[in-house]
């Protein structure tokens, strides 16, 4: 009797979490706040943890994941801590933590594959649609979504080329067509909302997006499919660039005049210039305090201080973060912090890549899907400090605790 209660018990949640992670990716980008409404149904699920105590049966891999997520969140919160920043500084940090018990409920009581490839293509298409109503219809110079233009378009982008990700699930489907036309019509919609914002950052790393692709799921192609999808790529790119109404060219020309401009000191203001103001004085604090860094209020004072004496233009002052992950992470909590940062990204995406070629169409997908993410969010921190903001920590803590445990729970198997 108490075995058929908890498999009762245990499919009752399962299905639970398979409504929670099509929601993370169905609402992300299309409702204020939208990728927290699965990201809370996650975490209230996982407090079931406590009272049924299910075997997880962790392995050193699901260990790597948990502390990456744990050393990064501690690391920044002690820094926060140090710097007198108060609860304030634990706010994001703590997101990684919250993660954690993500992790473990999904491996507990896996979601089915479906919801989330789902969710990911409902939420792309539903970002691409919203931006070209903002776009086209509104008359808006660009996109903006319900977040900032450069969280929303660096998120769209990221939603679209992880719907990419999921065709090799969707090809062995038992109704393969319909899914594989959703989920490419998903990456379609991602990537158009990226270029409807306007946001260009994202736009570099379409390149390592199409090499990883390659890698898994492009070398057993015949020769000639691969041509032909060579051409396509080269006319679609092509197309994208020439349409006006997408502001992809006028972008593209505007940070070249930027870069030009700020080169010959013709005109330091802009958004280029000011990237490369922000990083001279990260720069400049970075070789005063390599090992510790300044923290927040350290770093503020620091780059008013360099103002002052001319170092930079006073006018990048005015940011908090030095639009760059890596550099602002360096000059607030130190080479500690960097190297914290640096295993975030790197050990799930060593982790992921090495599942590149599995012969489990599931699996091969999710790792893909694992290797996208930090690809993407290494790109996107080049020009942004992407986890300063909310949303996209968020997105990155629990997007990887639900790939990594979706795969690992199958790895299993």
């Amino acid at each position: 009797m108490m075995s058929h209660h908890l498999l009762e018990l245990s499919a009752r949640l399962r299905l639970y979490n398979t409504c929670a992670v099509f929601l993370f990716g169905a609402l992300a980008l299309v409702v204020p706040s939208g990728y927290s409404v699965g990201v809370v149904m996650l975490l209230l699920g996982s407090g079931v943890l406590l009272i049924n105590r299910p075997p997880l049966n962790l392995t050193r891999q699901d260990r790597l994941i948990i502390g990456v997520m744990v050393v990064y969140a501690v690391v920044s919160m002690a820094w926060a801590w140090w710097d007198g920043q108060g609860t304030r500084g634990f706010d994001k940090p703590s997101r990684f933590i919250f993660a954690v018990p993500v992790v473990l409920t999904i491996i507990a009581y896996p979601p089915r594959l479906s919801s989330l490839w789902a969710g990911l293509a409902v939420g792309a298409i539903g970002a691409g649609g919203w931006a070209s109503w903002q776009k086209l219809a509104e008359g808006a110079w660009r996109a903006t979504g319900y977040t900032h233009v450069i969280q929303f378009g660096n998120l769209s982008m990221l939603m679209g080329i992880l719907c990419l990700a999921g065709l090799g699930w969707a090809s062995c489907q038992p109704r393969r067509l319909p899914w594989f036309v959703f989920m490419l019509l998903g990456a379609f919609m991602g990537i158009l909302g990226s270029l409807l914002s306007g946001s260009r950052g994202s736009w570099p790393s379409l390149p390592f997006v199409l090499v990883v692709l390659y890698i898994s799921y492009g070398r057993q192609l015949p020769g000639l499919i691969k041509g032909v999808l060579l051409i396509l790529l080269v006319t679609v790119g092509t197309s994208v660039y020439m349409v006006p109404q997408l502001g992809v060219q006028s972008r593209v020309h505007q940070a070249y005049d930027d870069v030009a401009r700020y080169a010959s000191g013709e005109n330091l203001r802009s958004s280029v210039g000011d990237r490369f103001e922000m990083w001279k004085g990260a720069s400049h604090l970075i070789q005063e305090k390599p090992f510790l860094g300044w923290g927040q209020n350290g770093y503020q004072d620091g780059m008013q201080s360099l103002a002052d004496s001319g170092v930079i233009n006073p006018y990048v002052t005015v940011y908090g973060h030095s639009h760059n992950d890596f550099i602002d992470t360096w000059a607030k909590r130190g080479l500690v912090g960097l190297i914290a940062l640096l295993a975030l990204y790197l050990i799930p995406l060593r982790l992921f890549f090495g599942q590149l070629n599995h012969p489990n169409h599931d699996l091969r997908s999710l790792a893909v899907a694992g290797v996208l993410l930090p690809v993407a969010y290494i790109n996107f921190g080049l020009s942004q400090a992407f986890l300063a903001h909310n949303s996209g920590v968020m997105m990155y803590a629990f997007l990887l605790a639900v790939l990594w445990g979706c795969f690992t729970v199958r790895a299993k198997t």
